[in-house]
């Protein structure tokens, strides 16, 4: 089971329980899922894992990187946002991630409000 996999997870969707499996399954092996976006002027790191108590927590840090001419960097900003797994699936199904092309990987990127490649060469 591959998090980059685009049908797979689009199948679970299909019920409560089977979202919930695939989810529960795949961070039991995988623990951990993370992911980044650079550019030279800034970049944002997210990681998303299961709670038992909180369900998923994805936790986004963002930051301005430093730039030659100036003495000080901002500090780095954090934040973390908790959902459920049923809420992760109603989110998904009413985005239309499912109706579309994308990994869950991405669905996690899109949630965590990493920009993609696309929106970036608007």
């Amino acid at each position: 089971m591959t998090i980059n996999d685009t049908t797979s997870w689009k199948d679970s969707l299909q019920s409560e329980a089977s979202f919930k499996n695939f989810i529960t399954k795949y961070f039991q092996e995988h623990k951990e899922l993370t992911g980044k976006y650079e550019v030279p002027s800034y970049y944002e790191y997210y990681t998303a894992h299961l709670d038992s108590r909180d369900g998923i927590i994805i936790a986004l840090t963002t930051g301005v990187n430093q730039s030659v001419n100036s003495p000080i960097a901002p500090l780095p900003f954090k934040q973390k946002e908790k959902m459920s797994i049923e809420q992760f699936r109603q989110l998904i199904l009413n985005k239309k991630f499912a109706d579309m092309q994308v990994s869950l990987a991405d669905v996690f990127k899109a949630v965590a409000g990493v920009p993609t490649a696309k929106s970036t060469n608007q």
